[in-house]
């Protein structure tokens, strides 16, 4: 056997070792099936953040971070698994949560995106299918884009025959 024959042989062996090893790294360090967060601090102060999530299928705890975020300051944390999770996200003032959101993280979750103001915290997840879902402490929030908006003109007609029945 020549040295080229050897080399060439080497050669093939280390590529399908590798083929198979290339697989093991990126399923041992999750490059596939993660969602992005972002956190956002638009106001004046900086905020102690805890976030949490847990899974759906057996209640396991599946990620735990606190962060301190400072006026201005946006922070990008480890992703979430693609998985169907609650994920909530509290403010912590004095050791207590002050102010908690929680929302609902599927598969088809593209983005987690939390937002802090000085008196508010909104956590809005974006979907590749289906309707976005945003928790911001108003009522029936959840799974609806414009919940924390006035009533639009466009559902204005909708709303004056709802007054008008009540007042009947």
């Amino acid at each position: 056997m020549n040295r080229r024959t050897l080399l060439q042989s080497a050669g093939v062996a280390a590529a399908v070792g590798l083929a198979g090893c290339v697989d093991g790294v990126q399923e041992h360090f999750g490059l596939q099936g993660i969602i992005p967060i972002e956190i956002h601090n638009e106001g004046d102060t900086a905020r102690n953040l805890r976030l949490q999530a847990r899974e759906r299928n057996g209640g396991r705890e599946s990620y735990e971070q606190s962060y301190s975020v400072g006026p201005g300051e946006t922070v990008g944390p480890p992703h979430l698994d693609e998985t169907e999770q609650s994920f909530r996200a509290a403010i912590v003032e004095n050791e207590e949560e002050a102010t908690v959101r929680a929302v609902s993280i599927t598969p088809d979750t593209s983005l987690v995106v939390i937002r802090i103001s000085d008196d508010d915290l909104v956590v809005e997840v974006q979907r590749s299918e289906g309707e976005d879902e945003i928790a911001d402490g108003t009522e029936g929030a959840e799974g609806a884009d414009d919940a924390d908006d006035e009533p639009s003109e466009e559902n204005g007609d909708d709303s004056d025959e709802n007054e008008t029945d009540s007042d009947d």
